[in-house]
């Protein structure tokens, strides 16, 4: 670990934290969340139905950020590194920077869910990606020193 983590992927890590804790809430307080969040009427009346739907997708979601978290704590040095760090923080930050920009072509399969949706969790995905995009490139040349020292 070391003793300068990188400050990017620690915000990156902070926000994905915080994003699973906001899904999980929507679990937990169900419905009323699934509104305020924009997830759509559609989400919120199964919720409110105890439907195994909105939970399972939320809690993927949830389950997915965290791990997100955890590499980027590990690509960062706050904790050990994990298996496949620098691929992973590729990954991570392609899909979150895609997602951000592709909105306009995702919506219509997503009908249900508001335009502030849409708007706001795409600039949250836009913001993560490029805290994870910095701090990887930021600390590529220690991830690549890393993997040397371990061959």
């Amino acid at each position: 670990m070391q003793t300068n983590p990188n400050k990017f992927l620690l915000a990156a890590a902070l926000c994905c934290g915080l994003a699973a804790l906001a899904h999980a809430g929507c679990i937990l307080f169900g419905a009323a969340w699934y509104r305020f969040f924009g997830a759509g009427e559609q989400m919120a009346l199964l919720a409110e139905q105890g439907h195994w739907y909105p939970v399972v997708v939320t809690l993927v979601i949830t389950l997915l950020l965290l791990v997100w978290a955890c590499y980027a704590l590990s690509g960062a040095g706050a904790i050990r590194r994990l298996p496949l760090t620098r691929l992973a923080l590729v990954l991570i930050s392609t899909i979150l920077l895609l997602r951000g920009l592709a909105f306009v072509w995702l919506m219509p399969l997503f009908p249900e869910n508001s335009l502030l949706f849409w708007l706001i969790s795409s600039m949250i995905c836009l913001l993560m990606g490029t805290l994870f995009a910095a701090g990887s490139w930021q600390q590529w040349p220690k991830l690549s020193a890393k993997t040397a020292a371990l061959a």
